[in-house]
């Protein structure tokens, strides 16, 4: 008898403390394989409302309540301590911070000393309003012949570039799907999950990523990667254009190896019209031009597209096209429909940092019946810049062209100049 009333009270002891720790579980999200088609919520959480203690632990716990464990009514003082307690111990686990020194703020007018002439001017203020004070660049490409329509920030869109960060996913998944590696479709076996590509790309898995990238190797990798433009000049005689850097050896495995470079581009150096170069080949089905900036107007009107290579990726572009949709409708760049939702859009976010400075990338193309328009929104700065925010400020350009009736004024410029290049052709 004294040893089972001994066992009952350190039940009662322990009680409280196991009742927490059941509903605990209880409510923490649980990875499942997808072995079966019943498991079809990854982390769908088991709330506590709905599950009990067993009946003898609670008859124990009500039993030993007056000696043992804190009365239903505490004292304020006591209520006051036991929630200090709790956000000490909240605050220690969650006390690390990064800490960012560049600002995400733009100082006076960032676009003052670019060379605008030969730029379209209606696209050209669509993307400074989008803008607005943040500190960054857009770039945008007519897909079908290389030409740069704007380029707000120079500067900074015409440097040695910075790290991809999740943007580089897309050569990942091209080469992937070049190398018959897997489908948008195929299951890829991750921790304690599988995933596929399109659902992979929408939410921006590393894991994803990193796995395409062990199965394909560095060579691999980085054989598509320049394939694709990364480490060349995109530009034809841009003025000011420097060099974004694919490295000639992967990472050190102590650093993440080729698994790392895939998921979010360490190591790698990329430029905003290195990015809108491949982009612009994925809208077109494998052209990769030189992207060409006109000047003036005269070399606007008289520019003839230079084609840099032709790449073979027409057949895979559906298969990518999914994901880039799916991040702009439910995934990272969803933002974006917060602003325009009247055409379609396809694009990839990237965030992260490097030395103090946060990057946030959005690159993307719009379908109109009047043809794409590629857009690359990069930014650097501190805690409020990162992908999703490019994303939004992507939607708001897209809009403030729909609001100048650009799309369909394009459309009325290209049927007019089909009749005036036929009666050029009849001239003898």
């Amino acid at each position: 008898m004294k040893l089972s009333r001994v066992w009952a009270f350190g039940l009662a002891m322990l009680a409280p403390g196991l009742v927490a720790v059941v509903a605990a579980a209880l409510n923490a999200p649980r990875t499942l394989h997808h072995g079966k088609a019943s498991e079809s919520h990854l982390t769908e959480p088991h709330r506590a409302a709905g599950h009990r203690a067993p009946a003898h632990i609670a008859r124990l716990a009500a039993r030993s309540a007056p000696t043992h464990a804190a009365p239903a009514r505490l004292t304020a003082r006591g209520q006051a301590r036991a929630g200090a307690r709790r956000v000490a111990l909240h605050s220690r686990r969650h006390h690390y911070y990064e800490r960012f020194t560049a600002s995400s703020f733009a100082r006076g007018n960032i676009g003052d000393d670019d060379i605008t002439a030969g730029e379209d001017p209606v696209v050209r203020q669509a993307a400074i309003d989008a803008l607005g004070d943040m500190n960054g660049t857009a770039v945008v490409i007519d897909p079908s012949n290389g030409r740069v329509l704007a380029m707000v920030n120079q500067k900074l869109a015409l440097s040695p570039g910075a790290e991809p960060c999740s943007t580089i996913k897309l050569t990942v998944a091209m080469a992937a799907l070049s190398e018959g590696l897997v489908t948008r479709d195929t299951p890829v076996k991750l921790a304690g999950f599988r995933m596929n590509m399109t659902q992979a790309l929408a939410k921006s898995n590393n894991l994803y990523f990193e796995e395409l990238g062990r199965e394909l190797g560095f060579d691999r990798v980085r054989h598509y990667a320049n394939q694709f433009g990364l480490g060349e000049l995109a530009g034809y005689n841009i003025d000011g254009e420097q060099l974004g850097v694919y490295p000639d050896q992967e990472l050190p495995a102590a650093e993440g190896g080729v698994a790392r470079m895939c998921s979010f581009g360490q190591g790698v150096s990329l430029t905003p019209l290195q990015l809108g170069a491949f982009v612009a080949a994925i809208a077109n089905g494998g052209t990769l031009y030189y992207l060409q900036h006109p000047a003036t107007p005269e070399e606007a009107a008289a520019l003839e597209p230079k084609v840099k290579r032709t790449l073979n990726i027409a057949q895979y572009v559906p298969d990518l096209q999914d994901g880039m949709a799916g991040a702009v409708e439910y995934g990272t760049a969803r933002s974006l429909r917060v602003n325009f939702r009247e055409l379609p859009v396809f694009g990839k976010t990237g965030t992260c940092s490097d030395k103090g400075t946060r990057f946030g990338w959005f690159a993307s193309y719009a379908d109109s019946p009047q043809g794409s328009l590629v857009t690359v929104f990069f930014l650097e700065g501190g805690r409020p810049t990162f992908g999703p925010r490019a994303a939004e400020m992507t939607g708001e350009f897209y809009k403030n062209l729909w609001d100048r009736n650009y799309f369909a004024a394009k459309g009325q410029q290209e049927t007019a100049a089909v009749p005036a290049a036929n009666s050029r052709q009849a001239q003898p």
